[in-house]
């Protein structure tokens, strides 16, 4: 006796989405990625295009370090923390069309916040090392300078000539 015969169809070519779904899928870790490196974020709310924009910003000797060097003019909340390694530091916030380097400064160094061309907008006093905290700010359109302005006597250091200071725009 014989065995009945298997009969099967031959197989069809399977379709794959293989290459489409990995192309979906990196450039959705690409977006990702990109929107995690600007230390920027929207959320609703009163900012100039209807957003409010929070940026990081690292103080360190000597440096000011945003993630981001512009943000819509608006309501802008600055994530401030102080990683020393050393010093306190502060956080001030100047509009001015001046070039930050070139600020007015007193004979110790530190910036004369009220010379010409220089508005204050607002500032975090006297930030312990590893200490973070925020500062929420409306900016209008324009120039601005973020520094620390501390003057240390004992050490005869101001921090803005150090080099604690960046520029930074609103933008329309």
């Amino acid at each position: 006796m014989s065995m009945p015969a298997m009969f099967s169809r031959p197989a069809e070519p399977r379709r794959t989405l293989a290459l489409p779904r990995t192309l979906l899928i990196a450039a959705s870790v690409a977006a990702l990625a990109l929107s995690a490196c600007t230390g920027a974020s929207s959320s609703p709310g009163a900012g100039g295009d209807g957003e409010a924009t929070t940026i990081a910003v690292t103080l360190q000797e000597w440096a000011v370090v945003p993630a981001s060097d512009s943000a819509p003019a608006g309501e802008v909340t600055f994530e401030v923390t102080n990683d020393g390694p050393a010093d306190i530091h502060e956080f001030v916030v100047l509009r001015t069309d001046l070039d930050p380097a070139e600020l007015p400064v007193d004979e110790q160094g530190a910036v004369t916040e009220d010379g010409e061309g220089i508005e204050v907008v607002d500032e975090i006093e006297d930030l312990p090392v590893g200490e973070s905290q925020n500062l929420t700010v409306t900016l209008e359109a324009g120039n601005y300078v973020l520094l620390c302005n501390i003057y240390s006597a004992d050490e005869d250091e101001a921090h803005y000539a150090m080099g604690m200071r960046t520029a930074f725009t609103a933008t329309p």
